[in-house]
């Protein structure tokens, strides 16, 4: 396994579905920031911005710029992420989904809603995984995932974090977005320094709080897949939606599209 790795954290991924892995990209921030102050400036066709009118602050994210944005690939393609994504899934090759930057602002008191990501995505399988990385230090604004929920009977029901609406028609296919705190639930959460990871399973219900510090809060996520990653149809258009990519239910995502950028 990768040096930045133990048993542990490996154990931990595949129970808990989340863990924290110290230095993941410690080496690339400079580069990471780079990159988000180029997608800010130059947004991609999906970017959002998430505060409704008289919320303070700003809440920005984009995703799917990798392949335009120099910074981004540089990253992707030579830290250490896919042999570490693989030794997590338990994967012989890994393929790249997608990248996907978030940005609080100082006062921004907005949350990230609690969601799970696999319901917007079109792949369906256990192994996958993403990464969660900060370019500043993290505290107040941290990423939060509840242990375990990757192992939920039913997948949670997507929302428009703006609109606050269902994503999909079909109710019945989901559980209603719960309330971890009141419920109790086992959240994880880490004071992180920029270039510090939280590896997460697509299927973990996680949110983030507001910013209230004084400092900004970016956020460069990457979304990888592994073996058994297929495509699924959803009752709906996906996030991201990746228009005229021409698979089928139960393909191998196209590798022309979503390279594979690591195999043993």
């Amino acid at each position: 396994m990768h040096a930045l790795l133990s048993q542990d954290h490996i154990n931990a991924f595949q129970r808990d579905g989340v863990v924290l892995i110290k230095g993941l990209f410690a080496d690339h921030v400079e580069t990471l920031r780079a990159g988000i102050d180029r997608n800010m400036a130059e947004p991609g066709p999906y970017a959002a911005e998430n505060l409704k009118e008289g919320e303070a602050g700003r809440f920005f994210d984009d995703y799917c710029n990798w392949t335009r944005i120099p910074e981004f690939e540089e990253v992707i393609r030579t830290s250490a992420a896919a042999e570490v994504a693989a030794d997590l899934m338990g994967s012989s090759r890994v393929q790249v989904f997608h990248d996907h930057i978030l940005v609080k602002e100082p006062g921004t008191s907005k949350p990230t809603p609690w969601h799970q990501d696999g319901p917007y995505y079109f792949v369906d399988g256990t192994q996958n995984v993403s990464f969660w990385s900060p370019v500043d230090p993290v505290t107040e604004a941290s990423l939060r995932c509840v242990a375990g929920s990757h192992k939920w009977e039913k997948p949670v029901l997507p929302t428009r974090w703006l609109s606050e609406e269902n994503f999909y028609p079909d109710e019945d296919a989901y559980m209603p977005v719960p309330d971890p705190d009141a419920e109790g639930m086992e959240i994880r959460e880490w004071a992180m320094e920029p270039g510090d990871a939280v590896a997460f399973n697509f299927a973990i219900l996680h949110g983030a709080r507001g910013n209230e510090a004084k400092a900004r809060r970016r956020a460069f996520s990457l979304r990888m897949i592994g073996d058994d990653a297929r495509y699924v149809e959803r009752p709906g258009r996906t996030s991201p939606p990746f228009p005229g990519h021409d698979m089928v239910a139960g393909q191998v995502l196209r590798e022309d599209w979503f390279p594979v950028i690591f195999e043993r």
